[in-house]
This record gives C-alpha cells, structure tokens and sequence, in this order.
C-alpha cells in the first residue's frame, strides 16, 4: 500500500508536483464540507424505513430497527440474491461475508460461494462504496435478519433482490424530494462541520497562484446553503465564497459530467435563474451541468494541470481517471481513525508473527515428510508427522484470536478497511489505483506547502524480498 509522504498526513501512490497543478478542483458533500456522517446517515436510515412502510407497504416493526453506524464499512460488497454482505481483497475474493447481521463461518462460506471472484460488473452485486451508502448496507443487512429470523413480520418482507431495489429507491426519493436535505437544512450545525482552518488554507494557495473550482451533484440552493454556512463566516471582510471559487459547477451529474458532452447552463448567484451558456467559453461564475472537456478546454488548460479532490472512488475518481486525466485526489475520511488502531492493534501483530515464524519451518518440514511418504510409499515416519500436524494445529489455534483482536480492534464486524487479511481490501486497491493521494480530510492536503512535490515509493514485489 502506498507510505506516507514524509512529515505529513498525505499519502502518495504517484508522484504528483504541486507546482505543476494550477487548478484545484473540489466535489462539495464530504470533501470541501465535512458531514457529522454518524448524525447523518441515522437520518438517512429513518427517512428510508419511513419509506418503506408508507410507499412500500413493510410491516412496521421495522421502525423499529436500531441505527449501528459500526455495523458497514464501505468497500463491501452487497449480494442482492443471496442476502450477504461480502468483504473482498484486491483480486476480489471473498475474505468475510455475513448473511444479514450474521457472520457466515468460513466453511459455509465456501460452500456458498466455492472459489468465486466477485465480478462488480454482474448485477447480483452492489458496491458499498460512499459515506452515503452505508445506510443502505446497514438497513439491507437488518431487514435481510428480520425477514431470516422474525417469525410475526418475516414474511411481510420481499426477497432479497426486491429489498435491495426497494431501498435504492427509497434511498433515491429521500434524495431527491428534499426529504433528507429539508430536515439538514433545518439543523446544518447537528449535520455540517464548520472548518476555519480549511478557509484560511485556500486563502494560502490562493497566494501561490492557485485557483479553485468546485464540481457537485448537489443543486445550486443546496450548495448555496451550504457554503454560505460552511465557507462564508471564515471569508476575509467584503468576500464572498464566488471571490475564492473561480467556478461553481452544480448539478453536475457525475460521473457523467467527466465522460459525456453536457451542456452548461449560467447561473445568476442572486437570483439562481438560469440561461444557456451556448455557444460562449466558461468564465468565472456559476454553472449548472457541463462536461469536463469543455471546462478543460475553455480554461486554456493541460489535464494534468488540474488536481481533482473527492470522496467517492466511482462518482468521483474512477472515470475522471480514465477519461479526463487530471490529477486525483481521494478523501478517505476512515484513514486517521485506521492509522490510529493500527497503532493500537501492533500487539497483536506482533504475537501473531511471532507465531508464523514458528509456524512456516514447521509446515516445510511437514510438507517434505509427506511429500516422501506419497513418492516413496513410506510410512516409517508418520509418528513424526502426527507430531508436526499437532504442533501446527496448537499454533493456528493461538493465533485465531489474537486474529480476531486484531480485527475488532478496528470494526467489531469487519476489521481493517484497508486490509482483508493479509491482502489489501478491494477498497485498498481501488484507493490505490485511481488515486494518485489519498488523505483523512481536504485540510491534510492543504497544510501542506503549495509548492510540495509528493513522491511515491519504490514498491516492493514479492522476489525483493529475497534481498531485504
């Protein structure tokens, strides 16, 4: 996995000079303004059982089920037809799996699933793979355990592909029909997280020469509100957020907007009417829609001119990657919290390398006596490996839990983020793959000098470490 730029909270899988960069762009929802994520994906999880008891006709008991903000991560792996959530490693593997809130053991696991590599591609599964998503993951696994296990309402509710569509929708209408946002509206300091220091950083790259724009999904009165909220108190006298946002492109329609041909629409900040931007170039102000071509293009830009900040790996980063070539950026809001009980869980790791070490001369001997036995139809020395076979057995079952403390040092229920196993997660190599930096939050990056160049680490492949 990528290291640590030295001294700072920045983490580089390709090198990347600030010098080069003269444009920073920022998706607004988790990257330029920071969610309390705990308060709001309660609320997500509310508005979406609410929902589904009033325009889907569920039972409700299930108004009842409890919010765990603890109980997903993103980066698993939803099965609509089986009504698993599934943990992958970065070749897609399955490494944990539940069905519903229950854990699957591994040897069912594999009777299940026998050697699959899950596919995102197929429609069976869903990518649990934004903040915004982990509600939908919690509230699938709690209504696939009821309809499991609850005897008086089970079978009240649809088969497992029917909640999982169900609650797209739900989750789609809170969105849209201001369900979710009215209520935000109404409280932002219970939901938004007001940063000073963030503002006083931009004014810091401004300096430097640095511009910014900003590219979100959200309307433009959402997004007024927010900065107006979030950015405006911190501005210097006689600003506003439009004096240090060269451009604001709302509505934008990721992913679309960074592969398709999408038209502008300009937009008057005081009146939010808007009129067609035709046949006339970008210029600084506020959008609805577009494309980033355009936007490239009608800035006099390179692509690798512009550096692109987000927290959503597809919304965000996968085909801005490989369609745009700008520059990436990932805020991975669980870093600083992963950093820490890694830290926390060093113990353990320790323990259980110090066991492997035991463990691995012992299995090469096993494996050689058994070898000489099938090639030479011997059987003199089975007592020794008997003995080899126990001692192997009471080392694995010394590790087992310190495995399983290592894990629930991190998540009860999942483990690392980053890691499955031994194996990075499938979230790990996506971050890794199309993320040039990653970081905790958008201060991490910049606190840091403007003018930084990141660069990424020689990487290690499996035959280097012969020579480590």
């Amino acid at each position: 996995m990528s290291k640590l730029n030295s001294s700072s909270k920045v983490f580089v899988n390709r090198t990347l000079n600030m010098k080069r960069i003269n444009y920073i762009g920022l998706d607004m929802d988790h990257t330029l303004v920071r969610y309390n994520s705990v308060n709001f994906e309660r609320l997500a999880h509310k508005t979406m059982l609410e929902k589904l008891v009033k325009i889907k006709g569920y039972p409700e008991k299930i108004l009842t089920l409890p919010f765990s903000y603890e109980s997903t991560i993103r980066g698993l792996v939803i099965d609509k037809n089986k009504g698993n959530l599934i943990k992958l490693s970065r070749y897609g593997a399955i490494r944990t799996s539940r069905h519903g809130l229950k854990p699957i053991d591994y040897d069912l696991q594999r009777k299940i699933y026998k050697s699959t590599y899950i596919d995102l591609g197929d429609p069976q599964y869903e990518a649990v793979d934004t903040a915004f998503s982990l509600s939908f993951a919690t509230l699938f696994a709690q209504l696939v355990d009821l309809k499991s296990n609850d005897t008086s309402c089970g079978q009240e509710i649809p088969e497992y592909p029917t909640i999982a569509e169900d609650l797209n929708q739900v989750l789609d209408s809170s969105h849209r029909d201001g369900s979710i946002k009215s209520v935000v509206k109404n409280n932002l300091s219970d939901y938004i997280i007001r940063d000073e220091t963030l503002v006083h950083t931009i004014y810091r790259y401004l300096k430097h020469g640095k511009k910014f724009f900003i590219v979100t999904n959200s309307d433009f009165e959402y997004t007024k509100l927010l900065l107006d909220y979030a950015i405006s108190p911190f501005l210097q006298k006689g600003h506003t957020w439009l004096d240090i946002f060269d451009v604001v492109i709302t509505s934008a329609q990721k992913p679309r907007f960074f592969y398709d041909n999408l038209k502008y629409l300009k937009i008057d900040p005081k009146t939010g009417l808007m009129t067609n931007l035709g046949t006339d170039k970008i210029t600084s102000g506020v959008y609805q829609g577009g494309c980033a071509d355009q936007f490239t293009q009608d800035m006099g830009l390179e692509p690798d001119e512009i550096l692109y900040v987000g927290d959503h790996i597809y919304g965000d980063i996968l085909r801005l990657k490989k369609d745009c070539a700008w520059r990436t950026a990932l805020v991975v809001e669980e870093i600083e919290d992963e950093i820490k009980k890694n830290k926390e869980a060093a113990k353990y790791n320790a323990e259980i390398s110090k066991f492997m070490e035991q463990k691995i001369p012992l299995e090469r001997e096993l494996d050689e006596l058994i070898s000489q036995k099938i090639e030479t139809g011997n059987s003199s020395k089975q007592s020794q490996i008997d003995e080899l076979l126990k001692k192997v057995t009471d080392i694995d079952h010394k590790i087992s839990p310190l495995i399983k403390a290592q894990d629930e040092a991190h998540n009860s229920y999942w483990g690392e983020l980053m890691r499955a196993g031994i194996e990075e997660s499938y979230f790990a190599y996506q971050v890794e793959r199309f993320a040039c930096i990653y970081m905790s939050r958008l201060t991490d990056l910049l606190e840091m000098s403007p003018r930084t160049y990141y660069r990424s680490h020689r990487r290690l492949m499996a035959h280097d470490l012969e020579s480590v």
